[in-house]
């Protein structure tokens, strides 16, 4: 399992997220990453992370 953790994850940088509606079909969403919700430095399912344009989803891959 690919776990990512949150001091890896910081504002401005492209991620990819899945949100909640999307878990079961695993649908990527790419965006910038306005803040880190989640407090811990790492969870099991992602960071959560909310997108520049609202969008809330759990991180799962950080784009260069």
């Amino acid at each position: 399992m690919n776990v990512i953790n949150c001091v890896k994850i910081k504002s401005g940088q492209c991620v990819l997220i899945v949100l909640k509606k999307d878990q079961r079909s695993g649908k990527l969403t790419k965006g910038i990453v306005k803040d880190v919700l989640t407090k811990t430095p790492t969870h099991p399912h992602g960071i959560k992370v909310r997108l520049e344009s609202g969008k809330i989803g759990r991180v799962k891959k950080i784009l260069e």
